[in-house]
C-alpha cells in the first residue's frame, strides 16, 4: 500500500514455521536462524504475522457489524420492492436485539478473533525459541507487542461474549470458559506489564510503527477496560480476588499476578476510574498525538498522515502484499460502499455500484445539530462533479444528482431523495435513513478494496474517555478547556464563521455524562465503540426499535457450533456452557 519492506518470502515462512530439519542440515553459506532473528527487520517481519485477523474487525459480518447494528448508531431494514437486505430476518434481529446463538456474525467474531489469539502465542513461542539470539530490549519490545496484540484479540471476544477462553501458551487444550471479572483481570495484567516495553510514537517514527502496537494503543485499550470495568461485571473484590490466582492453573504458565508483579490495587469502584485517568493521561503526556484540525483528515483515502489515529486496520487500495502488517492480501474496508445509494454510482462517478444497505436509525440524527459536520449534510452527493457544495459532512441526506444537478432515478423509477426516516425495518424504500460518508469515498475501487485505513483508536477517544473517568469518581485534572478540546470543538462547526460560539450554542459546555455520552456519539460514529457506551451509559435496552430488551442480551450469545464442538466431560457433555438467557 504505501510503505514496504523488500524482503524474502523464503526467509519469512522460514521464521514462522519449525526449524529442526533446517538446523540439522549442512550450512553452505546460508545464514541460520539465530542469524537472521538478530537482525531486527527479521523480527519485524516475524511478528507483523500477528495482524493476520485484525482486517475482520471490520466485516459487517463480523464485530463492527454488530456492533453498529446493535447500537443506536446503524440500522440495516429490508428494502422494498425485492426485499433487499431481507436475508431471513438477519438484519432486523440485531436492529431489534432479538437474535439467537445460530448468527454467522457471532460465529465469524469468535472463530477470527481466537485464530488471531492463537497466532500470537504461537509467534511468542517462537520468539521465545530465539531470545538469545537478540538484545533483551528487543525482546522485550516485540514479546511485549505480540502479547498486546493478542490482548487486543482477547479484548474483541471479551467485549462480545463476556465467558471466554483465554490462554497465553500455545497448547492444545480446552478449559471451562472463564468468568468475564477474571478475563479482564488478565486482560489488565498482560497490558499493565508489556506496556512500557512497547515504542511511544515520535515524528521520526510514526511511520516505522505506523498500523501496529505501541505505547499509545496500549495505554488506550487499559483506559477502556478500566472505564467500562463496571459494566463488565467487574467489583474490586472479585477482580482482586481473581488478580490474586490469575497463575494457578496449570495451563496459564505465563500468568501474571495483578497485584503482586503489576502493582495494581482496586479497592473501590473509583479506583477503576482514576486508573482510566492515569492510562489517559500516559497518552496525553506523551506528545505522540494530537487532534487533526479537520475532521475528516482522519478518514480521507490516504489518512496514513493523520497525528489523531492511535491504531488502525492498514489497507491496501491495490492489493500489495505488506508482510510488516499482516500478510493478507484481502482487504475488508467497504462499509461506505455497503450505505451508499445506488445511484451515487452516476453521482460520484465509481467504478462499482455501491450496496444501499446500513443507514444511521432516525433517533441517532436528533442528537446532531444541523450545522455540526459530524452530522448531515444536504445534497452532498455531486459536489465533485461541481453541482452541490463542497462541504463533506459524516451522513448524508437529501438529493443524489449528476453532474447537471439534475436528481437521479432509482431503479423503480422514484426520486433519489435519501430521508433521515425509515417507513419500518420490514418495509424500508430504497431511500430510507440517512447514509454514511464520513469515510472519503474512494471511487476508484471496488467495494473490499478502499483505500482508507479503518481507524480503531483515536487520541479524541482518549481524550474523552479520560474526562468521563473523572465524572465517574477518577482522580485528576480535567482538560476539558485545553488546546486540544478547543479544536475539537472548532472543528464540529467549521463551516460556521465562529465555530467555537458555534459549537457553544448548540452543546453548552456543562459536562454532565449525558452530554458526554451525546458528544461521544457524535464524534465517534460507526467506530466500534458505540454499544459498549450504552451499556456503559445504561442506554442499550432502549435503543429505536429494540424488542428484546432483556439485561442478557448485552452479551451475545457463544455460538452454538462453537459450544457443540467444546471438549466434553466424562457424560458427554460439552464443558463450555451457554451464556445466561440464551
Amino acid at each position: 500500500m504505501k510503505k514496504f519492506f523488500i524482503v524474502a518470502l523464503a526467509a519469512v515462512a522460514l521464521l514462522s514455521t519449525s526449524c529442526e530439519g533446517f538446523l540439522q542440515e549442512e550450512n553452505f553459506g546460508n545464514p541460520t536462524i539465530e542469524d537472521m532473528m538478530s537482525n531486527e527487520e527479521n523480527v519485524v517481519l516475524l511478528v507483523g504475522q500477528a495482524y493476520a485477523e485484525v482486517k475482520w474487525v471490520h466485516d459487517h459480518w463480523g464485530y463492527w457489524g454488530v456492533n453498529t447494528l446493535t447500537s443506536d448508531e446503524g440500522v440495516c431494514p429490508t428494502r422494498l420492492p425485492g426485499e433487499h437486505w431481507a436475508d431471513g430476518g438477519y438484519w432486523k434481529n440485531l436492529n431489534t436485539h432479538n437474535w439467537n446463538a445460530f448468527g454467522d456474525a457471532f460465529k465469524n467474531i469468535w472463530n477470527s478473533t481466537i485464530s488471531g489469539a492463537v497466532l500470537c502465542n504461537k509467534l511468542i513461542n517462537t520468539l521465545d525459541s530465539y531470545q538469545e539470539s537478540m538484545s533483551k530490549e528487543l525482546y522485550l519490545q516485540y514479546r511485549g507487542e505480540l502479547e498486546v496484540m493478542r490482548s487486543y484479540y482477547y479484548y474483541l471476544l471479551f467485549d462480545s461474549f463476556g465467558r471466554i477462553p483465554y490462554l497465553e501458551v500455545f497448547e492444545d487444550v480446552t478449559e471451562p470458559l472463564m468468568e468475564s471479572h477474571v478475563v479482564w483481570a488478565h486482560l489488565v495484567a498482560s497490558l499493565e506489564r508489556n506496556a512500557p516495553n512497547l515504542p511511544a510514537v515520535t515524528d521520526a517514527t510514526r511511520a516505522t510503527n505506523y498500523g501496529r502496537v505501541t505505547q499509545g494503543m496500549a495505554y488506550s485499550l487499559l483506559a477502556r477496560l478500566y472505564l467500562n470495568a463496571e459494566s463488565f461485571g467487574c467489583t474490586p473484590e472479585n477482580v482482586m480476588a481473581a488478580a490474586r490466582t490469575l497463575t494457578a492453573s496449570e495451563t496459564q504458565k505465563k500468568g501474571s499476578k495483578l497485584m503482586d508483579e503489576v502493582g495494581i490495587e482496586i479497592k473501590s469502584v473509583n479506583d477503576f476510574y482514576t486508573n482510566a485517568v492515569r492510562c489517559c493521561d500516559m497518552v496525553i503526556n506523551s506528545g505522540s498525538y494530537s487532534i487533526e484540525e479537520n475532521y475528516f483528515d482522519n478518514f480521507k483515502i490516504l489518512n496514513e498522515n493523520s497525528s489523531e489515529n492511535i491504531f488502525v486496520i492498514v489497507e491496501d487500495g491495490n492489493a500489495k502484499f505488506d508482510l510488516r502488517y499482516n500478510g493478507s492480501m484481502s482487504n475488508k474496508m467497504r462499509m461506505v460502499h455497503l450505505s451508499l445509494h445506488y445511484c451515487h454510482q452516476t453521482a460520484w462517478n465509481m467504478i462499482e455500484k455501491p450496496w444501499n444497505g446500513f443507514a444511521c436509525r432516525p433517533t441517532f440524527m436528533q442528537i446532531f445539530d444541523g450545522k455540526d459536520v459530524r452530522g448531515a449534510g444536504i445534497g452532498y452527493g455531486a459536489h465533485e462533479l461541481g453541482t452541490m457544495s463542497t462541504q463533506q459532512f459524516a451522513w448524508f441526506l437529501g438529493p443524489v444528482c449528476d453532474k447537471d444537478g439534475n436528481v437521479l432515478k432509482d431503479e423503480n423509477g422514484d426520486p433519489a431523495v435519501i430521508t433521515d426516516t425509515i417507513a419500518s425495518l420490514s418495509e424500508a424504500t430504497w431511500n430510507d435513513g440517512a447514509r454514511f460518508a464520513k469515510y472519503e469515498v474512494d471511487k476508484t475501487k471496488k467495494y473490499d478494496w478502499a483505500e482508507n485505513d479503518y481507524v480503531l483508536m483515536r487520541y479524541a477517544d482518549v481524550l474523552w474517555m479520560k474526562e468521563e473517568a473523572i465524572l465517574r469518581g477518577g482522580q485528576g485534572a480535567s482538560g476539558f478547556n485545553t488546546l486540544d478540546f478547543q479544536i475539537l470543538k472548532k472543528r464540529a462547526f467549521a463551516y460556521e464563521p465562529d465555530p467555537a460560539a458555534a459549537y457553544a450554542a448548540a452543546y453548552p459546555d456543562v459536562l454532565t455524562l449525558e452530554k458526554i455520552c451525546d458528544e461521544r456519539g457524535r464524534e465517534f460514529s460507526w467506530e466500534c465503540v458505540r454499544r459498549r457506551d450504552l451499556i456503559r451509559f445504561g442506554q442499550f435496552d432502549k435503543v429505536e426499535y429494540v424488542t428484546g430488551n432483556e439485561a442478557f442480551r448485552r452479551w451475545f450469545p457463544i455460538p452454538f457450533s462453537v459450544i457443540e464442538k467444546a471438549k466434553r466431560d466424562e457424560n458427554g457433555n460439552p464443558i463450555w456452557t451457554q451464556n445466561e438467557g440464551y
